[in-house]
């Protein structure tokens, strides 16, 4: 999800077009003939304006259009299909720097040394748990799967076991879940690899194993490695097991970590990953136990343990199973930032230099993808986003992030990985601190809605007044530059200054 304040700058934003649901089959499309509607606004959505904007023809075949798509739309008239559409050529195509690639060859790297086409896999979960599924999300363009968490023992999973918080056009802010892992027996799932591996052999597959032992997490590795896993993902994470000493109860415990990696290890000769747990202050205990236990990189995070949906009237946390609720796990883009600040604590450690960081944990659009890359991700994992919007996401992902890598020169997307991190400290002391850098105001754009003023005078420092146009008024005096104003503008029309002052 775009995000106000990261200094990448939108021509055209979701709030523009917040009333489309991106149908499945979309009737927009189905009566133009002329261009894919549907698939044009969910590149839009998807933080994809400047590869689909180059794709947009040159001759605006909307400005002469009666426009059928709107009135075909399952919300009659209330997306602005056209002026959209409209606005990615006038104001969009012409800012461009540069073409779309041709191809993808930017997007190809691998995992500890073994290739993938791009650097996009499911995630352990629900969405990469049978054939069927990881076999459509290959054949849509994923690079790879993390198959659902494999174990020996028996599943059982609860119903209902997923609930949400939304947004205000009701799309997943961040989701939490009850699930466990898969309830397919272990020869069930080895089936299933060696029927991927036969039909797909250039597609990873990263098989997520759950021991309750040291042999059981040995004989796992094994069994997958024979039957055609490209790598191996030990689930130290998992918050929701119903015994103790499972899941993020390894994760929590460096000792146990170390064991049951060296374990695995002892199992295969394919490349281990661990998947660390964010239940915790610091992920890097738990990842240096990991590499001394032999592991060749890391994975996160996992879901991060929750209470959400609290009923006013019985008292009860969704999701609600027959009057009782349990913690769960939080996903979704709202987990995005905490999962930032692991990655940047693993990409930092100069102990684990030489291990792949596979990233994950709130991954929406190419742009959030790129932010876990920056900070030392190889590869990212996403399972979320893909619960609600479908394996189809995968094209903005590659598009996205292959236009921007194309835009700035980039030879490979390795080249990417780790950039960040030279910017971030763990201490605030590093920010320099006597200069104010003040708003600026658009007033073409100001609907004059006074809502810099109700947020400054109530939540900052008695800086702005309105005029008599009701249009924003600086103090400057009283400014102190905090930007709050910035962020809570609906028209987007304040923006940074260059103006400076010194203390």
């Amino acid at each position: 999800m775009s995000q106000i304040g990261n200094g990448f700058t939108r021509q055209i934003n979701r709030s523009d077009m917040l009333m489309c649901v991106l149908c499945h089959d979309a009737p927009c499309s189905k009566a133009c003939g002329k261009l894919d509607p549907a698939g044009i606004l969910r590149s839009i959505w998807f933080d994809n304006e400047k590869y689909i904007a180059d794709k947009f023809p040159e001759n605006n075949p909307c400005e002469a259009c009666d426009a059928p798509c709107e009135e075909s739309c399952v919300k009659k008239h209330q997306v602005n299909i056209r002026e959209l559409l409209t606005r990615l050529h006038s104001e969009v195509k012409p800012m461009l720097d540069i073409k779309a690639p041709v191809d993808e060859d930017l997007l190809r790297t691998d995992m500890c040394g073994i290739p993938l086409e791009n650097p996009f896999l499911l995630s352990s979960s629900v969405v990469a748990s049978t054939y069927d599924m990881c076999a459509r999300a290959f054949e849509a363009g994923w690079a790879g799967a993390c198959f659902k968490t494999i174990c020996s023992f028996d599943i059982h999973e609860a119903s209902p076991r997923f609930s949400a918080i939304t947004g205000d056009n009701g799309s997943i802010l961040g989701f939490k879940n009850i699930e466990q892992l898969s309830d397919h027996s272990v020869a069930e799932n080895m089936e299933i690899f060696r029927r991927l591996k036969e039909k797909y052999p250039t597609k990873f597959i990263l098989a997520s194993i759950m021991g309750q032992n040291e042999a059981e997490w040995e004989e796992l590795a094994r069994l997958c490695e024979e039957n055609g896993a490209d790598a191996i993902e030990l689930n130290f994470s998992c918050p929701n097991m119903m015994e103790d000493g499972l899941g993020s109860d390894i994760g929590q415990v460096p000792e146990l970590v170390e064991k049951y990696t060296a374990a695995a290890k002892r199992g295969t000769r394919i490349p281990v990953l661990a998947k660390l747990t964010p239940n915790v202050a610091s992920v890097l205990p738990a990842a240096l136990a990991a590499k001394r236990g032999g592991a060749d990189g890391i994975a996160a995070i996992n879901t991060i343990k929750s209470i959400i949906g609290i009923n006013p009237h019985t008292y009860i946390s969704a999701p609600a199973v027959h009057g009782n609720s349990a913690v769960g796990g939080y996903s979704g883009n709202a987990v995005k930032p905490i999962a930032l600040k692991f990655i940047a604590e693993l990409g930092k450690s100069p102990d684990l230099s030489g291990l792949h960081i596979s990233g994950m944990g709130g991954v929406e659009t190419w742009l959030d993808a790129l932010e876990f890359i920056l900070l030392g991700s190889g590869s990212i994992q996403v399972t979320t986003a893909v619960m609600q919007y479908g394996y189809r996401i995968i094209d903005d992902l590659k598009a996205g992030l292959n236009y921007y890598l194309a835009e700035k020169g980039f030879k490979n997307v390795k080249d990417a990985i780790g950039l960040a991190l030279d910017t971030i400290s763990d201490s605030t002391d590093v920010l320099e601190r006597d200069t104010v850098i003040f708003p600026k105001f658009n007033r073409e754009k100001c609907i004059g809605c006074g809502r810099c003023m109700i947020s400054c005078a109530d939540g900052g420092h008695q800086a702005i007044t309105l005029n008599e146009e009701r249009k924003p008024v600086l103090n400057g005096k009283k400014c102190v530059g905090c930007h709050l104003c910035v962020l809570v503008c609906p028209q987007r029309a304040i923006s940074s200054s260059r103006k400076r002052i010194s203390r």
